[in-house]
């Protein structure tokens, strides 16, 4: 569950990312880019305080994942790179359009439930996996948490994972690169 806070947490926050600095946005020239990241680095902080729980969670069960933990290193970078592209893309939907935060609010709680964050995917029982193939959030936790659960995330995650944040970063870029002049006139 800290994993999923971190990405509903930029996600939300992402929502506000342009419209928290409007001020900013309409008095001085800067690129979109930093009132972006800095809703990134202020959950990245967070998740790293947050991280300590998992570590003294392992040490007080004596559980270590081995070195596959390592492994965990890429999918946090690639989350990175997600948290950027959502929180550019997101701040600059919901500039243009107020009501957009709740609705994205709305989703993140039912995408909580139908993602295996609280329950596991075996407990979909067997021919039932295919519910996992169009939720994105499944691959991009599970190559974090697989790695901090002792596990490799297999392939196909990864490569799911990496086509959703191409995705995503092609979208964010197409839009921004359209609406980035009316931008500070939606503020």
């Amino acid at each position: 569950q800290v994993l999923w806070t971190f990405i509903s947490s930029v996600i939300n926050e992402g929502c506000g990312s342009f419209t928290s600095a409007d001020t900013v946005i309409r008095s001085v020239r800067m690129p979109f880019f930093v009132h972006a990241q800095r809703v990134l680095v202020r959950n990245t902080l967070v998740l790293g305080h947050n991280i300590v729980v998992i570590v003294v969670a392992y040490a007080v069960l004596r559980v270590w994942p081995g070195w596959y933990a390592v492994f965990a290193i890429p999918g946090l970078a690639l989350w990175v790179v997600d948290g950027l592209a959502i929180a550019m893309l997101l701040g600059a939907i919901c500039a243009r359009f107020r009501d957009i935060p709740p609705i994205v609010g709305s989703l993140l709680q039912i995408a909580f439930f139908v993602t295996p964050i609280i329950w596991t995917p075996k407990q979909l029982g067997p021919g039932r996996n295919w519910m996992l193939l169009g939720n994105p959030f499944f691959d991009v936790l599970e190559v974090v948490r697989a790695p901090l659960l002792g596990l490799a995330a297999g392939s196909h995650v990864w490569i799911a994972a990496l086509v959703f944040s191409g995705a995503l970063c092609a979208t964010s870029w197409l839009f921004l690169s359209v609406a980035r002049a009316r931008i500070a006139f939606w503020m």
